[in-house]
């Protein structure tokens, strides 16, 4: 069954994803363009390391093209938000081969509208009612290919100080990651001529035999190397590119919303004007930075598509999500892992102090601290997993603590005060529950976690 989820269309490579099914979501993405923009709309493609990837873009782009599209290829490995970038300045939609940070053995497509953004439910759904149609063969042509790198790091120069970054005292680690970053990341700092080791700098399917994610279960070798002394800031972006990952001098991994906390206050202090964007899963260390600098919070469900979206209809200064997404007021509504990494080194250079410094400052400055976990429950089916949110939908209390605010926007969000929250979510893939925790204090996120699981007793 193709069905597109938080980001695209993504199944395992000659199971689901096969010539006969990227035939069927090729011909509907082209079906829907037709009838949106019609055929004059150009539609670039890109790809990212994985198996296949290139064979299967140069399949879709010969499908359309012989259909009469002005179809431009890129003309080697490409991130998404690269690409994304270039639909943008060129007025173009979109189509990337990449299956994120999944497995090798996932491949997947992704739809990116005109707006640079991820396509909207409301848009992937009309692409799934076009399955089954078939465009016939009009003015075939040939497809272009192109370099898709210039538009963007022209556009880069333009948003990031590297000059800052060349003044950073920190030494700096790039870990290719086998991933689609390599041959962008590290051509910007060497055109800048900045200083940079590197870890894993070619293009692996296979991802050396690990996941392409940028956590530090995948960058064991990164965080080696940061602790056996040679002390610097680590960075690496997952497969395609989107997402990022930073350790800091230390060896310590520094989660997404850490960062993106460090950049609104960082923006800020640059000039920035407007709201920021999260989501529901998003840490409260953002909302409470946020409410000290003046900044008002959009909160959303769920997914980049979500947050890409409120940053189109919004003045905002930056959004991003827990999973390692952002983007910032002036690039596109789409996730950027190679903007963010770059930012942050800006950030951290301009600061004249350590990243982990900077970490312990943003704390200092929220007054707290919070701590993390997750909980996975595996169900049977749906159905048990929607009695399991109706009843916390309706709970008043969890164990001690009193709840203050239900927030329905993406499963069931249940805030315990202004420094206490659970946030109860199906997973989008399987039949599981997602329980993620958070609070201000360690004995705190063990008592809640105990209180919560005793009441899920009542559904085993």
């Amino acid at each position: 069954m193709i069905k597109f989820g938080t980001d695209g269309w993504r199944a395992i490579l000659g199971n689901e994803f096969t010539d006969e099914n990227v035939s069927k979501v090729t011909l509907a993405i082209g079906a829907y363009v037709l009838e949106t923009f019609g055929r004059e709309k150009e539609i670039i493609i890109g790809y990212d390391p994985r198996h296949k990837a290139d064979y299967y873009a140069k399949y879709c782009a010969k499908i359309l093209s012989q259909r009469g599209f002005n179809i431009v290829l890129s003309d080697r490995i490409v991130p998404t938000p690269v690409l994304a970038y270039n639909a943008l300045e060129r007025n173009a939609c979109a189509i990337m081969f990449t299956a994120s940070h999944n497995p090798p053995e996932y491949l997947g497509m992704k739809f990116i509208p005109d707006y640079a953004g991820p396509a909207t439910s409301e848009i992937t759904d009309k692409i799934i009612k076009e399955l089954d149609k078939e465009i016939p063969l009009f003015g075939s042509k040939n497809y272009k290919t192109e370099d898709f790198s210039i538009a963007y790091f022209n556009h880069l120069n333009n948003i990031i100080d590297f000059e800052k970054i060349k003044n950073l005292k920190s030494k700096i680690i790039y870990d290719g990651l086998y991933s689609a970053s390599i041959g962008f990341f590290d051509k910007l700092l060497k055109d800048h001529e900045i200083n940079f080791d590197t870890l894993h700098m070619f293009h692996d399917p296979d991802f050396g035999g690990l996941m392409p994610d940028p956590k530090p279960k995948y960058l064991q070798d990164l965080i080696k190397n940061i602790k056996d002394g040679n002390i610097a800031i680590g960075i690496a972006n997952d497969g395609d590119a989107d997402r990022f990952g930073v350790i800091d001098e230390n060896g310590n991994y520094v989660l997404p919303d850490v960062i993106i906390s460090i950049l609104l206050k960082y923006l800020i202090k640059k000039g920035y004007t407007g709201s920021v964007v999260k989501t529901v899963g998003s840490s409260i260390l953002i909302d409470i930075v946020a409410q000290k600098l003046g900044v008002n919070v959009i909160e959303t469900a769920v997914g980049f598509k979500h947050v890409g979206q409120a940053m189109r209809e919004n003045d905002v200064i930056i959004g991003g999500e827990d999973s390692g997404g952002l983007s910032i007021k002036g690039h596109i509504p789409e996730k950027d892992g190679l903007l963010a990494n770059l930012l942050l080194l800006e950030a951290v250079a301009d600061s004249g102090k350590t990243l982990a410094e900077l970490h312990n400052e943003i704390y200092e400055f929220a007054g707290t601290k919070f701590y993390t976990d997750r909980k996975d429950i595996h169900k049977t089916n749906s159905e048990e997993i929607n009695k399991i949110l109706d009843s916390f939908k309706k709970y008043s209390d969890i164990g001690e603590y009193k709840i203050t605010e239900t927030n329905l926007k993406d499963g069931v969000k249940l805030m315990l005060g202004n420094s206490k929250k659970i946030l109860v979510r199906p997973s989008g893939t399987e039949p599981l529950l997602r329980i993620y925790f958070e609070t201000d204090t360690i004995e705190d996120l063990a008592k809640l976690e105990n209180s919560t699981l005793d009441l899920l007793k009542d559904f085993v």
